[in-house]
This record gives structure tokens, sequence and C-alpha cells, in this order.
């Protein structure tokens, strides 16, 4: 089993959701990379969504693109990324990484050296923005054999036959793209949101995370409430970015506690937790 079903099972059993945050590797300084990843797991992160640096982040608003180019003039890749990853697991052994980006680092790196090098790392699964489903076959399987979990985008606009197509590719779980925009985008709608989950879990049999446009605790616990998971990123960067790289691991631990508060307000498992 992996690290990310598992930890979806244990939550399921508690009745929790999982938060999800995204920060982009090497943003704002490559010394912070890992004590952020550290901060995101102690104040309530159950899963960590690693940005892999890259210069034409298609799906990304204008925050994440700008933490992108800062990581990228410090001379960030794809390698280092993979490192952060292998630092992180030494104190780490239980909360998964999944490696958010997109197919052009990879193909540089090689794909079966890739998901090698990526499994010796400890990541437990990519999410690759430009990897459609229709052309997925053959990177699914190579990541497969190394037991890292391919994970898929979904948006409001997927038809019937894509989302099927993701159920047959997909582990881990689903990420369902709340919005048609890019991240960071303003015009969330709560009820549409809610009202496709069903119909993806119909299809795919996994858990589905919803990310883009969840900007605060309120958002993040309606969603919370029918998603099985809350992605949340661009208001994360934002958070970092206004601390300064001095303040910035202590503002996002801050942060994502409080997101993770007011999901789990009034279940019964978050009281004895924190009791």
């Amino acid at each position: 089993m992996s690290r990310i079903q598992a930890t979806f099972n244990t939550l399921r059993q508690t009745g929790r959701k999982a938060l999800i945050p995204y920060f982009t590797a090497g943003h704002p300084n490559r010394e912070l990379a890992v004590p952020l990843m550290h901060a995101l797991a102690r104040n309530g992160a159950d899963v960590i969504e690693l940005g892999v640096p890259f210069s034409d982040p298609m799906a990304d608003g204008p925050v994440i693109q700008r933490s992108s180019e800062s990581a990228l003039a410090l001379g960030v890749g794809l390698v280092d990324v993979l490192q952060w990853v292998a630092e992180f697991r030494r104190d780490d052994a239980q909360t998964p990484v999944v490696l958010m980006g997109y197919m052009n680092p990879i193909e540089r790196m090689g794909v079966e050296s890739f998901a090698v090098q990526a499994a010796r790392a400890g990541v437990d699964g990519v999410l690759v923005v430009d990897q459609p489903p229709e052309e997925a076959g053959e990177f699914v399987s190579i990541v497969r054999a190394q037991q890292i979990d391919p994970i898929f985008l979904l948006a409001p606009t997927s038809t019937p036959k894509r989302i099927a197509q993701v159920g047959q590719l997909a582990s881990g779980y689903v990420y369902y793209v709340s919005l048609k925009g890019v991240t960071g985008a303003g015009n969330l709608n709560v009820d549409e949101v809610l009202d496709a989950l069903p119909a993806i879990r119909e299809a795919t049999g996994l858990p589905v995370g919803v990310g883009f446009g969840i900007r605060d605790g309120q958002t993040a616990r309606a969603i919370a409430a029918r998603a099985d998971a809350v992605v949340i990123g661009t208001r994360l960067i934002q958070e970092i970015d206004a601390a300064g790289p001095q303040h910035a691991v202590e503002k996002a631990g801050a942060f994502i506690k409080g997101i993770r508060d007011a999901m789990d307000e009034g279940l019964p498992a978050a009281r004895e937790m924190q009791s």
C-alpha cells in the first residue's frame, strides 16, 4: 500500500479530510525548501505537493508563475527537488510527497531515470499538468513500476470519456480543478464544485482533492464537507512572500495550521487529537 493510500485510509477512519498544501520548491530561496516541508507537515499537512519550477507553467496564475521564475533564477531544477525530497525523508518517513509540474524537465532527465531517482528519493506521486491521459499510458507504466502514483487533473469541462480515462490510469487521488481558470483565480463556486464530485468518484474509485481558488479556512471547510482533500497553493505562497525569507517557515506553518483547524472544527476525532 502506498503512503498516499495509507494516509487517505487513516483519515477516512477518523472522519477527517486531507489537507494538501502546494509550494514551489526553491522559492523564496534554496535553503528553505526542506524547512518549509517540515513546517507544513508539523502543522497539519497530510500530503505535500512540491512544485517543480518550470518556465512556462500553463496552469498557474501570476503568483505561482512568479515563484517559479524566482526559483529558476536561483538555478533550481528537478535534480535539486529530488535531493530536497530525499533530505526531507531522513526525518519524515510518513508524509506523502507529490511532485507537481510539467513534462519537459522529466523528459530532459529521461522518464525512466526520473522514475528511478524519484522513487529512491522518496517521492510518492507525480502530477504532470501537460500529460493528458490519452498520451500517458507509457509514462504511467514507468512510474507505477517504481510504486509512484500517477495523479491526474480533472476540470469542470472534463467529459465523461476523459473522466473514465483518468479512472483507468490514475492512482493515489484525483485532483479536481475547481474552476475554469488558472491557479489563484477568485471565481470559485463551491456548490458547483461539490455537485461535480460524485460522478468523479463513481468513475475513478479514488479520493478526490479540490484545488484552484481555495484561499481561506471557511472555503476549505466548505469544500472538505464533501471532498476528500483540499489543495491550497497560491494563498500559501502569498503568505510566504509577505513574510519574507526570515519568517517564511513560521508564517507558512501558522497559515496551514489555521486551515487545518478550520477543516477539523467540530469533528470528534479532531477534538480527541487536540486533548
